[in-house]
C-alpha cells in the first residue's frame, strides 16, 4: 500500500505542479497569471486576476506537497475544489467525454485525489497520516 500511495502522489503532484507552472509562471507554453485570468470569470465579486493566483498557487503548491507527501491529506482538499470547480464552470456544460471538452478527465483526478485521502501518504512521505 505504502508503494500505491506514493505511486499515487508522485503523479498527481507531478501533474498538478507542472500545471501550476504553465499557469502561475508560464513554463512549458503555459498562460502565466495573466494569460490564465483572461479565462476565468470574476466570482463572488473577486476579480479574475486574484482568482488565477489562488488557481495558479493551489495547484504548484498542492502538487509539491504531494510529491514530497508534506500534509498530503490537507493538500488534497483544495485540489479537489479546484478540480470541481472547473468542472462546474467549464467542463459540465460538455457532458461526460473529455473528446467534447467535458470532464470525464476531471473526474478521475478527483477519484484519485480522494482516494489518496482515504489512504493517506504512506510511509514514503514527510509527514505520516496528514
Amino acid at each position: 500500500m505504502d508503494i500505491a500511495a506514493l505511486i499515487l502522489r508522485l503523479s498527481l503532484g507531478i501533474m498538478f505542479a507542472a500545471h501550476g507552472l504553465q499557469m502561475a509562471f508560464g513554463l512549458f507554453k503555459g498562460p502565466g497569471v495573466a494569460g490564465f485570468s483572461k479565462i476565468l470569470p470574476p466570482m463572488f465579486g473577486v476579480p479574475s486576476m486574484i482568482w488565477s493566483y489562488i488557481a495558479s498557487y493551489t495547484c504548484f503548491i498542492g502538487g509539491i506537497c504531494l510529491i514530497i507527501g508534506f500534509c498530503t491529506r490537507i493538500a488534497v482538499i483544495p485540489l479537489v475544489i479546484f478540480m470541481a470547480t472547473a468542472v462546474a464552470l467549464v467542463h459540465w456544460k460538455n457532458g461526460f467525454f473529455i473528446t467534447g471538452g467535458g470532464w470525464e478527465y476531471n473526474f478521475i483526478v478527483i477519484c484519485a485525489l480522494i482516494a489518496l485521502f482515504i489512504s493517506g501518504p504512506g510511509r514514503f512521505s514527510i509527514t505520516k497520516n496528514i
